[in-house]
């Protein structure tokens, strides 16, 4: 039996697959260090689930809240109770380099003497002072800016 070879088709040799094969790593290895470099995201402390503050209305029970909510992260107990749900966000666009905090927030949830829903606020930075989401308007000082203000400055970077 004889075995023809048309012209222009090459048999691929050991040195040939050789070579395909170092390509082929080389390759990999860009790859996985570019893939190294990508950016990376961070959440700290509590994950708000989605649509949850729309299922605590006012008049809520405290059990209610703590079924949608979960355990919160602090609980204040001077004028009334008030849940903190304390959360921070921060990415690095490039591996190795410094953090950034992208967002933070703080549900506040506070309850009268009969422990029902009195108000919900979601508090964040913006512009570098603490923002109330939710009702879009910026708190005075007052009682609020006493126990927020701390927080805030434990959960922003140095």
């Amino acid at each position: 039996m004889t075995v023809s070879i048309q012209p222009g088709l090459h048999i691929a040799g050991p040195r040939r697959f050789a070579a395909r094969l170092r390509a082929g790593a080389v390759v990999a290895l860009v790859c996985t260090i570019l893939g190294a470099c990508a950016g990376e995201q961070f959440q700290k402390g509590y994950i708000l689930p989605p649509g949850a503050l729309e299922q605590i209305p006012i008049g809520a029970s405290q059990d209610q809240v703590l079924i949608v909510m979960g355990t919160p992260s602090t609980v204040a107990t001077l004028s009334g109770e008030v849940f903190y749900y304390i959360s921070q966000r921060s990415e690095r666009k490039v591996a190795f380099m410094q953090q950034q905090v992208v967002d933070q927030r703080v549900i506040a949830i506070y309850f009268d003497k009969n422990r029902t829903v009195q108000r919900v606020a979601n508090y964040g930075l913006q512009d570098g002072k603490i923002f109330d989401f939710i009702s879009r308007t910026t708190p005075t000082s007052g009682q609020e800016m006493s126990y927020l203000t701390p927080i805030f400055k434990i959960l922003s970077p140095r």
